[in-house]
């Protein structure tokens, strides 16, 4: 089923399509926080990199990494090993894992590097929304591949809007399949105490919001931050029951202000 965008709720709830879920779960990079830019370049240096040491056989194959196309499709959602591991074969590439594993932590340094000196922010319209699921009784999770979600939120200011974090680091810990499985946002709800039916996904990932759907959630959200000309459609595709471009848009009053 597809939900289209729809009002807010005059007796004041953050979303009528919300009215039943017991619980929201937010992805972190491009969601709560400005950062799938600063992981975008992170990857792209790293990728480009690599293709420049060790181009492919196939002429076509040996183009830049698309900081938005490829980011989306390959590594946006994904753990740092998953991503790298995808594009290079998506490029025609068989790398070992050792291979892998030096990409992904070629782009671990670079991501590390932006974002000390760049700092990161939240989005107005997400802090919005979790502020009023958290008035009407909704409690929130923030879930992330990346094991940097807890100093992004930190340095964003927001982790104490979230009742509970699942991070890559928690991910690796209790050996939790990395998206498109589920079980990030899975476990993200058992600490809630709230089961997938009755809890909704917020995601801006292809995998994550097929992450989303596989886990069985009440409700998964698209957004759609590049903007671009499919970009929603493709969320639709995988599983999103909704996009939006701004999650200010599920807010009493619209828009951020």
């Amino acid at each position: 089923m597809r939900f289209a965008s729809r009002g807010a709720d005059p007796q004041g709830h953050p979303l009528d399509v919300l009215r039943d879920v017991r619980a929201v779960v937010f992805d972190t990079d491009g969601v709560i926080t400005d950062s799938a830019k600063v992981h975008a370049a992170a990857w792209k240096a790293a990728f480009d990199g690599y293709l420049r040491s060790h181009p492919p056989g196939d002429p076509d194959r040996r183009r830049p990494f698309d900081a938005q196309d490829d980011y989306l499709r390959y590594v946006d959602g994904r753990s740092r090993l998953d991503g790298a591991e995808a594009f290079l074969a998506a490029r025609g590439i068989e790398p070992s894992a050792e291979t892998v594993r030096a990409v992904a932590a070629d782009k671990e340094r670079l991501f590390t590097q932006r974002l000390r000196e760049q700092g990161v922010a939240a989005y107005p319209g997400t802090v919005r929304l979790v502020k009023a699921l958290r008035a009407a009784g909704v409690p929130c999770a923030a879930a992330s591949a990346s094991r940097h979600a807890g100093e992004l939120l930190s340095r964003a200011g927001v982790l104490d809007l979230f009742d509970v974090l699942v991070d890559g680091g928690e991910a690796a810990r209790l050996g939790l399949a990395g998206k498109p499985q589920p079980d990030l946002f899975l476990e993200a709800v058992r600490r809630l105490g709230v089961p997938a039916d009755r809890a909704a996904v917020v995601e801006d990932a292809l995998a994550g919001v097929e992450a989303g759907r596989r886990g069985g959630f009440a409700l998964v959200v698209g957004v759609d931050r590049a903007a671009g000309a499919d970009t929603g459609a493709r969320l639709l595709r995988r599983g999103a029951d909704l996009v939006v471009r701004d999650l200010g848009e599920l807010c009493v009053g619209g828009a951020p202000k």
